[in-house]
């Protein structure tokens, strides 16, 4: 009775000093276990090998083990057990294989420890053996399992293990709850999502912040406030990690529904004031010098583009970690502030920290983000093993400098630095061989996806058809097109977008009709695409029709869809309605603007044109060098000479925008259109553009409209030496000649062209024809 009662004080106090984990007081009881020869009594030796674990001491646990004489299958837990809160995965494992029998807990212990190491597929396949070898899981092994299955997006398992829940009665957990609601959200099937939330009786912050992390990823953002409104309602209790998520959410955007937010500017404004006010409670409930809560205000500062705010924040850190300085350079990078970003990077040395993969990418991006590839490739050079993410940002940065060459090379060295190109890589250096017009290329990058079964995949084929289209070969594209065994929408606007490229506007219109037709809908760049079509077709009663089902499908408030309705409304002549559209538009951008600009210079509404500049710049929107073209056509074509010359003189001086080769023209063509052939030779002596032939045939029509001989005659010498193929000298001077009656002279330039084999250009007409109901592929 007495050694049963002294065994029982050595277990509570040992349970004792596990509890409060007490390494040293533990080693002295175990060495008073060891004096008294205890060792024999398994329970203790478990509770030892418990206490080792707690105190993070793996040795000393492993060494009590295989000491322990008789080792039960709660010894073998307790040894797994150790090595996993150690995050020895291979020790682990090891001696799990090694275990003579087996339990739930075994299982459940190496399932969380591969799904806290990040090799979710791995767990979920010992989750399917355990199930195979007849093991019932519990609420924790759904816990680790969901969690896995969120990671990798198998909705699929997610939702077997969904039926294994309700089959052994775990439906009302809150932890497998959380758990399965996790699963849908991130699957984005965000319906199940909410009939699980609904039927929780009691749903804490985990449950919430899934919800809003799900509502988030589809742009619900609207939703997702919601949701911390009514969990703050609640009273359910608020953490840092639930207003990173709404944080989060308000760093992504979306559609605001009832907020009132729709538009572009307007969404910025809501995201910044929203995350504010989080901000402001975070201060108020003690969270702001939370390392995780404040790297997610950084993050939510810096993708709205409010560095200001950001750098505040910054600085106010407590401590700061790589992530906060790689928020910072992704934030500086997005606004195209390089040095900036290089400054960051330089003080991220300088504190002691080392620069991870993720730093490099953020730094890869700012660099490629204001054109400096050049310090791009140098932070490259730096890296000592990139991933294939990095080489994407390198080469992705070659092919938005149109430096196509030296994309496709460095494409050839990561082939032979033996990095596996991504759908990413493929897609780009695609991209590149069209820019290039370099079809063989294209053509050798769709012989190794076939090798590589890749060519199959929707968005590699996206990129295929958009090289072969760019380079001429519709053909090609329609059969990788027809061919595809799965369309998905990116490849339908592929295909209609390089058939309208190669002006094979009728079937890109039949194309789009077939897409009506099925099931998929059509995007705001199919609407966009198919307008142009309607706008190189001149046919206004499709475009009408198309502007409809624009209406119908919610998208005419999207500034892209707008700007291509005004174009086209413009380019088929109904100005009015190009107008009225355009004022119905809740955002425009520089592009609306000069698209609108543009359709009254064409329509020959110069005064119209030149107030809706003056109502663009009052808007505060900054004209660009097509603005500038636009304003000065129409002042050229109404003969607003004036206004024309001010607002040419103000385009340096004003707008920091300095006169190019299409602007010179332009304000050439206003003065000699009114006559005015003094200040264009005066012009002509100042521009650096004398060579051009544009400028000096812009001159001769001007003369040809006057009677202006002598100008004409100097014009047409410089066209003679400087493009000497063109008729185009030719047949204005003839024309002049011939309205004043010189008839010898008119004879004089046609032999002088049949002795140069000067042929004149014939003219052409457009028709608009009825619509067809033929297509040349089928979908």
């Amino acid at each position: 009775m007495g050694s049963k009662c002294k065994m029982k004080g050595v277990a509570n106090l040992l349970q004792t000093f596990i509890d409060n984990k007490s390494l040293l007081l533990g080693k002295v009881l175990h060495a008073h276990i060891l004096r008294n020869n205890l060792l024999t009594n398994t329970f203790l030796c478990n509770r030892l090998i418990e206490l080792y674990s707690k105190c993070n001491d793996s040795s000393s646990a492993d060494r009590t083990f295989n000491y322990t004489p008789h080792k039960d299958i709660y010894s073998w837990n307790a040894i797994l057990s150790s090595h996993c809160k150690a995050g020895n995965l291979n020790f682990a494992h090891k001696v799990f294989e090694q275990m003579p029998e087996r339990n739930v807990v075994s299982w459940n212990n190496l399932i969380s420890l591969m799904v806290k190491n990040g090799y979710q597929e791995k767990a979920l396949d010992v989750y399917k053996l355990m199930v195979s070898e007849g093991f019932l899981p519990t609420h924790v092994t759904f816990a680790s399992v969901l969690s896995a299955c969120g990671s990798v997006l198998d909705l699929q398992l997610g939702k077997r293990c969904h039926g294994l829940v309700i089959k052994i009665g775990l439906d009302k957990n809150i932890f497998v709850c959380n758990g399965l609601l996790s699963v849908y959200a991130k699957c984005g099937v965000i319906r199940d999502a909410v009939q699980i939330f609904s039927d929780i009786d009691e749903p804490n912050e985990v449950t919430f912040t899934s919800m809003m992390g799900g509502l988030g990823s589809i742009d619900g953002v609207f939703e997702a406030l919601e949701m911390f409104r009514m969990m703050c309602r609640k009273g359910v209790r608020i953490d840092s990690v639930s207003l990173s998520a709404v944080l989060t959410v308000c760093a992504k955007g979306g559609e605001y529904g009832e907020s009132g937010c729709s538009a572009d500017s307007d969404r910025l404004s809501c995201n910044v004031v929203l995350g504010e006010q989080v901000h402001g409670l975070a201060i108020k409930l003690g969270f702001e010098n939370d390392l995780y809560f404040s790297n997610s205000l950084l993050d939510m500062y810096a993708k709205n583009g409010i560095m200001n705010s950001a750098e505040i924040v910054f600085h106010n850190l407590g401590k700061v970690s790589v992530v906060s300085w790689n928020i910072m350079i992704a934030g500086y990078g997005q606004k195209g502030n390089g040095g900036k970003a290089i400054e960051c990077f330089e003080r991220i040395q300088c504190c002691g920290f080392e620069p991870g993969e993720v730093t490099y990418i953020n730094m890869l991006a700012a660099c490629v983000k204001c054109g400096d590839v050049e310090t791009a490739r140098q932070m490259f050079d730096n890296m000592s093993c990139p991933s294939v993410i990095s080489w994407n940002a390198m080469i992705s940065g070659y092919s938005q400098n149109e430096d196509h060459i030296e994309a496709i090379d460095f494409f050839r060295e990561m082939q032979f630095q033996s990095v596996k190109p991504d759908r990413t890589t493929v897609t780009v250096i695609l991209g590149s061989c069209a820019g290039m017009d370099f079809l063989e290329g294209g053509k050798q990058v769709h012989a190794a996806l076939q090798k590589a079964a890749l060519h199959t995949d929707n968005y590699v084929a996206s990129g295929l058809i958009g090289m072969y289209s760019k380079c001429g070969k519709t053909e090609i594209a329609g059969h990788i097109f027809s061919s595809l065994p799965m369309l998905d929408i990116v490849c339908w606007n592929s295909m209609i977008a390089g058939l309208t490229l190669n002006s094979l506007n009728n079937e890109a219109f039949m194309l789009f009709k077939q897409i009506q037709c099925g099931r998929m809908s059509p995007t705001e760049f199919s609407y966009a695409t198919v307008l142009n079509c309607c706008t190189k077709l001149s046919s206004l009663f499709q475009g009408r029709q198309i502007h409809s089902q624009i209406v119908k499908d919610g998208y005419e408030s999207d500034v892209f869809v707008g700007t291509a309705l005004v174009d086209m409304y413009c380019k088929c002549g109904d100005i009015d309605e190009a107008r009225k559209h355009f004022d119905m538009m809740p955002v425009r951008n520089v592009v609306t603007w000069n698209e609108m600009i543009h359709g009254y210079a064409q329509n020959g509404r110069g005064d119209e044109a030149v107030c809706l500049y003056e109502d663009m710049i009052a808007s505060g929107v900054k004209p660009d060098c097509i603005t500038f073209i636009s304003v000065l056509t129409a002042c050229s074509h109404s003969g607003l000479v004036d206004q024309g010359f001010r607002i040419f003189n103000s385009m340096r001086s004003e707008h920091g925008v300095d006169p190019e080769l299409d602007h010179y023209t332009c304000i050439i063509d206003c003065l000699g259109r009114a006559g005015h052939f003094h200040d264009v030779e005066l012009l002509m002596e100042q521009i650096p553009y004398k060579d051009d032939p544009v400028v000096w045939e812009v001159v001769l029509s001007c003369c040809r409209v006057h009677g202006n001989v002598s100008l004409a005659q100097r014009a047409a010498e410089e066209l003679f030496w400087l493009d000497p193929e063109s008729s185009t000298p030719y047949v204005l001077l003839a024309n002049i000649y011939s309205s004043l009656g010189r008839w010898d002279d008119v004879r004089a330039i046609r032999e002088l062209m049949s002795d140069k084999q000067i042929v004149k250009d014939p003219g052409y007409s457009w028709t608009e024809q009825k619509e067809q109901d033929t297509s040349l592929f089928v979908g």
